[in-house]
């Protein structure tokens, strides 16, 4: 009887222990999160672009070069992807590189010839320029390349005279726009083309180049920003002036740049 007894009165002693002998040790550790913008440009192309005329058709009715560029756009934050046209300035900051000179000594042959004859097309519409399309006459350059004898700044490329300058209110735009109307209102929001609708997304775009000399070539699609004033070789150099005859280089630079 007492093994008995002894054993109950142990049990009663271990329930009875209060809840307030629990022990408990605690150490912290601080979690730091870095959120850095990211803008990723991605681009196909092929190295170099030609345009060779060696006909009169091609002349007249201009040499065109479908999907040139691909453009891939992936942003953390709210962006604006426009292009501009630069050289090395050896005719200077808003003309073409002559390389090659053909020895026409004709006073009227101009070897200046501007940038902005090179024109682009992109394969979709600018859908970040909500609020600025209601100044800018063209606020990107979807709209299709216009017939020789009709001629029209819409897609002439934009110029900046070799600084960094973006377009303004009343400039081109592949996505986004210049300006803070609204939130959300001229920009394009973060995003990438892998998870936001791949090739017919606001973050993929085909690039069209034309380019189009005209007869005599003056190129009349030459224009400055805003196209309100044309700068084909006529306009700039008068009557009877026309282009030089040889070989020309620039480039195009896409820049993506987060909105502000």
């Amino acid at each position: 009887m007492k093994r008995i007894l002894l054993t109950l009165v142990a049990a009663g002693m271990l329930f009875a222990l209060p809840a307030s002998a629990q022990l408990i040790d605690e150490k912290d550790v601080t979690v730091t999160m870095d959120l850095q913008p990211v803008l990723q440009l991605e681009m196909s192309t092929p190295n170099q672009i030609e345009f060779v005329f060696d006909n009169i058709n091609e002349y007249y009715a201009g040499i065109t070069q479908y999907a040139g560029t691909i453009l891939k756009v992936s942003s953390t934050v709210s962006w604006d992807l426009y292009a501009v046209g630069r050289s090395n300035g050896t005719n200077g900051p808003e003309f073409w590189d002559q390389v090659i000179d053909y020895g026409n000594s004709n006073i009227n042959a101009i070897p200046d010839l501007p940038l902005s004859l090179l024109e682009l097309r992109q394969a979709q519409a600018n859908n970040g320029a909500t609020a600025a399309a209601a100044t800018a006459t063209f606020a990107d350059y979807n709209q299709a390349f216009s017939q020789a004898a009709v001629p029209s700044a819409g897609n002439s490329l934009y110029v900046n005279g070799g600084t960094n300058t973006p377009p303004g209110v009343d400039g081109k735009y592949i996505a986004g726009h210049s300006g803070t109307a609204a939130p959300g209102a001229d920009a394009m929001p973060g995003g990438s083309y892998l998870i936001n609708g791949g090739t017919a997304s606001d973050f993929y775009y085909a690039v069209d180049y034309r380019i189009l000399p005209g007869l005599p070539a003056v190129f009349p699609m030459a224009a400055d920003a805003d196209g309100a004033t044309f700068e084909d070789i006529v306009t700039v150099n008068g009557l009877g002036s026309y282009a030089e005859p040889g070989v020309y280089t620039m480039y195009v630079q896409y820049v993506l740049l987060e909105d502000q």
